[in-house]
């Protein structure tokens, strides 16, 4: 069956089932790491400092990653990412008494850096494989990776904190660190060799972005990502455990859950944004979603100020903040891989995949200091105007004139 497929398109599912691999172990090392630290006895700052390098080594990861996959290509620069991986992971098989914070520090760096290279890896890959014309094919395309990426990473979610209960943290980490070198040995074998590699070598000062399309909406990524983490990282892990007194089965499912249904919405936000009406999204479609958006969490925040059930304004807000979050951050991805140019395209991915980083860096610091100084609410209200700041930047995107035409959207 596979045989029959174009090489495009088996191109198309390598990639994706190698970003789901990894995926699915970095969304289980989070919950691993959260929940098993607190365990410990780590306050929420020190839970969240735990990821400081993560995020940190995250941004210049995709400014230098973008360079270099133009110059040597994604392939490499995919399987690179997760070698790194399986080394992060084996870094945390020492014994417990070595798991001190600097070393869990220094494990979650490699594992930010090759969670970046993969992550921009695949998607400046998706611009490559989709014809130039095709706009509506290349929206759906990734919306369908993104999506399916959130879901696999809620899926992780999940299995973080079943085998925490399970089989414990060495246990769990040995068995991803073991599934994940099987994909990288199949990685290194099938796929294509020059994916990604750009025409002329580029400078390294070309990671900057000269575009000012994708300068704004690297701007609007920031805080959009920092507005998820500031309260859902460690804010909402913690306060789920202390607060509501749930175990940590239930907190992985719950934000398994949530995980994968926003992971849902991002692989069929095409049906939201405009594919009915024969439009792609542009810079209008972002300032209006994100407008949305910032509403969701200051209802929440006022209604936890009154007298609402604690337990139904989080499970009901975050279920229409999931909603409008995957239909916001699918429609980012969308544009970026439509703003980048052919030629090096992972330049452009890169820079808007270092803000997004940058983004997640304050959202997570943000998250363990303001909850541990202040609560939940005031999480809540940070994440309130970082959303507002996104739509106001949007509001400079570029926008379409008139509607595109049927055969652009790749209807057929």
């Amino acid at each position: 069956m596979l045989a029959r497929l174009s090489p495009d398109v088996r191109q198309y599912l390598l990639i994706t089932g190698n970003y789901w691999a990894f995926t699915l172990t970095d969304g289980a090392l989070r919950m691993l790491v959260v929940l098993h630290f607190h365990k410990l006895g780590y306050s929420p700052l020190q839970v969240a400092l735990l990821f400081l390098f993560y995020e940190i080594f995250g941004v210049g990861t995709n400014l230098v990653g973008g360079w270099l996959g133009a110059r040597i290509g994604l392939n490499r620069t995919m399987n690179i990412g997760l070698a790194m991986q399986v080394v992060a992971l084996s870094m945390l098989l020492v014994p417990a008494a070595w798991l001190t914070v600097p070393w869990v520090m220094s494990a979650q760096a490699l594992s930010g850096i090759a969670k970046d290279l993969n992550k921009m890896s695949a998607k400046s890959s998706i611009k490559l494989l989709v014809p130039g014309g095709r706009q509506g094919t290349l929206f759906r395309w990734v919306a369908a990776l993104t999506g399916s990426k959130n879901a696999l990473k809620g899926l992780g979610f999940f299995a973080g904190g079943v085998l925490l209960t399970t089989v414990g943290f060495s246990t769990a980490i040995a068995m991803m660190a073991g599934g994940l070198l099987l994909v990288w040995l199949l990685s290194l074998a099938l796929l294509k060799r020059d994916l990604g590699k750009a025409k002329s070598k580029p400078k390294f000062r070309d990671i900057f972005s000269k575009s000012r399309a994708i300068n704004l909406l690297s701007a609007a990524r920031l805080f959009l990502f920092g507005a998820r983490d500031v309260w859902f990282v460690v804010a909402l892990p913690v306060f789920l455990a202390t607060t509501l007194g749930w175990d940590f089965w239930a907190i992985g499912s719950f934000l398994a859950m949530w995980v994968i249904g926003y992971g849902i919405v991002q692989s069929v936000a095409p049906y939201f944004t405009g594919r009915r009406s024969g439009r792609v999204p542009d810079g209008r479609a972002a300032c209006v979603w994100a407008s949305a958006l910032a509403v969701i969490p200051a209802a929440m925040a006022m209604l936890l100020s009154g007298a609402a059930d604690t337990t139904v304004v989080l499970i009901g807000g975050l279920a229409i903040f999931g909603v409008l979050f995957a239909i916001n951050s699918s429609l980012h991805s969308y544009l970026i891989v439509s703003y980048a140019s052919d030629d090096g395209v992972s330049l452009d991915v890169g820079f808007y995949y270092m803000a997004n980083a940058l983004g997640r860096l304050f959202g997570t610091v943000l998250s363990g200091a303001v909850f541990q100084a202040s609560g939940l609410k005031a999480c809540l209200w940070i994440s309130a105007g970082f959303v507002a700041a996104a739509a106001l930047i949007s509001i400079a995107l570029p926008q379409h004139r008139s509607p595109v035409a049927p055969s652009v959207l790749g209807g057929d």
